[in-house]
């Protein structure tokens, strides 16, 4: 499935990439959930250093489902808020994303999970309040800037699943080395 450019593509698109990100966790075998991440040095992207287990993906996943989740409902209320809360923005949000790292370095795999569970049925429920034509028409909102309210939910939902899919298919195959 391509990137979803519907409400009902969308929707689909969340649902089945959770199930696919919660069917590969139950997958994992308990060397693969209590090894700790190490990835070839040539991966260039942050994010390759920075998560070092299981509980730093869901979190971050969580944290982003936090951030979606906030941005809506302020500029719901005609609070001015960009989606990315100050001072960072498009080319500093890696910055952002160590901080909500460190945050929950004390977060138990067990809550990190709950936790998710949580925000993707919150995230799901908000996307369901909106029409097609407000999820993915542009300028429908001014607060979503060029960009259609969809594609916020799209990469804080399937788009990212796919993500931390791919890193812990990455985890996997190191932990058969």
């Amino acid at each position: 499935m391509g990137r979803p450019t519907s409400k009902n593509d969308l929707i689909n698109a969340a649902t089945e990439e959770y199930q696919k990100l919660n069917d590969f966790i139950a997958s994992m075998s308990e060397i693969e959930c209590n090894t700790p991440f190490q990835f070839d040095e040539t991966k260039k992207e942050a994010h390759w250093k920075r998560d070092k287990n299981l509980r730093d993906i869901l979190v971050h996943l969580y944290e982003w489902h936090q951030l979606l989740l906030q941005w809506v409902a302020s500029n719901q209320k005609g609070e001015d808020r960009p989606f990315l809360p100050e001072p960072y923005n498009w080319r500093t949000y890696g910055a952002m994303n160590i901080l909500l790292w460190e945050k929950h370095q004390k977060t138990s795999l067990e809550k990190a999970q709950k936790q998710l569970e949580q925000s993707h049925q919150e995230v799901m429920q908000l996307a369901e309040t909106f029409s097609n034509e407000e999820l993915f028409t542009k300028g429908v909102f001014p607060w979503t800037g060029n960009n259609a309210l969809g594609s916020y939910f799209v990469s804080t939902l399937s788009s990212h699943y796919q993500w931390a899919i791919k890193k812990l298919k990455a985890h996997r195959k190191n932990c058969k080395k």
